[in-house]
């Protein structure tokens, strides 16, 4: 009965965050941005009246976001004129595609392709610049939390070290602090990723002669934030699109692995190493998290999703009740995990369960 009732309650819950997208969204939104901008805050409020010091926290990630998002627009924007422009090109690549199937025998997927034309390649791109540009409402309201929220966080933080020296807001406290950290370390690294990538691919498709050079770049910058689907996203255009240029299978071919190669070793093997243990969390967890909540929100969800992930898991490795279960979710064999967290989890449990009450020791090994 426990278990059907958690399921319930974790369906009603996904159901509601759904329906309210546009409470919810721009809440966990904001929430995520004042966690990362929270060290520019302070080191400007050090200096400079509060609501001077918000103001331009809130200018700053203003122009980072914009800065951000008009490179996707950009980059879409000059694809899908590329597309206008060579449109006879994708034509005769998809009735040559046809003509290929319908003669090995596959008539059902020859009939697809006639649906499958360059008007429908036209209307993706066409629908996803006017996603795009329907963020603004969004990046508004979301602005307008950042900003009351910036002006709060040293109410919140009192009131939480009140609760603490009752013996009430340790967890809290502990928790919220190591959650900005790891979003924090979570965006530098990702974002030094992100640049390092495009960089790369910007290289390689103007070394290859692919037209778009720094268009391809650019998106493999931008979508380098979104994990999975954005680097699926960013290698799979260029290739179709050498494909079109060249007309030829063997280059697109090229195109499609070196791209893969890039991403690759970007994401599984150099970023890992730069972040460090950390912010581990497991791939297959990563992958849920960003196709759940890019269904329940679309683009912001895909983006937030991995760290909302790295929240959870860190504020149930705060709770002694929940400690196994951040263990299992973040991806690391027991005799992986970081001396400094297994300390962390000490602590913690000695604030939650009192001076008199310690909790087992534990071999930092394990």
């Amino acid at each position: 009965m426990p278990v059907m009732i958690a399921l319930v309650a974790a369906v009603a819950v996904g159901c509601a965050l759904y329906v309210a997208e546009g409470l919810f969204a721009p809440v966990a939104f904001a929430l995520f941005v004042i966690a990362v901008v929270w060290p520019l805050q302070r080191r400007l409020q050090a200096r400079l009246p509060k609501l001077l010091a918000v103001l331009a926290t809130l200018v700053v990630t203003l122009a980072v976001v914009g800065a951000v998002t008009s490179v996707v627009v950009w980059g879409f924007s000059h694809v899908g004129q590329w597309v206008f422009a060579n449109a006879g090109r994708f034509q005769v690549l998809y009735a040559q595609l046809g003509d290929w199937l319908e003669g090995h025998g596959f008539v059902l997927a020859a009939i697809a392709t006639e649906h499958f034309d360059v008007r429908w390649l036209l209307r993706l791109f066409q629908d996803v610049s006017g996603r795009l540009q329907g963020l603004a409402s969004f990046l508004v309201f979301t602005f307008v939390y950042v900003l009351l929220g910036l002006l709060e966080v040293d109410a919140l933080v009192s009131q939480l070290k009140a609760l603490e020296r009752r013996g009430k807001g340790a967890f809290l406290l502990s928790a919220g602090a190591d959650i900005a950290r790891k979003l924090q370390k979570y965006m530098a690294v990702r974002t030094l990723m992100s640049i390092a990538t495009g960089a790369v691919v910007w290289v390689f498709t103007l070394t290859a002669g692919l037209e778009l050079a720094l268009a391809w770049g650019a998106m493999a910058f931008a979508f380098n934030y979104i994990p999975f689907i954005g680097p699926f996203i960013a290698t799979l255009l260029p290739t179709l699109f050498a494909l079109a240029q060249f007309e030829s299978w063997e280059m697109a071919l090229f195109v499609f692995v070196c791209l893969n190669l890039i991403q690759f070793l970007s994401g599984s093997y150099i970023e890992p190493r730069i972040a460090g243990k950390a912010t581990a969390v497991s791939p297959f967890l990563v992958l849920f998290a960003v196709f759940f909540w890019a269904f329940l929100w679309g683009v912001p969800g895909a983006f937030i999703g991995v760290p909302i992930l790295i929240a959870i898991v860190t504020l149930c490795a705060h709770h002694p009740a929940t400690r196994a279960v951040a263990d299992v979710l973040s991806g690391l064999p027991a005799h992986e995990v970081p001396a400094h967290e297994v300390a962390n989890h000490e602590v913690a449990n000695h604030e939650v369960a009192g001076p008199h009450h310690r909790a087992p020791h534990r071999d930092p090994a394990v």
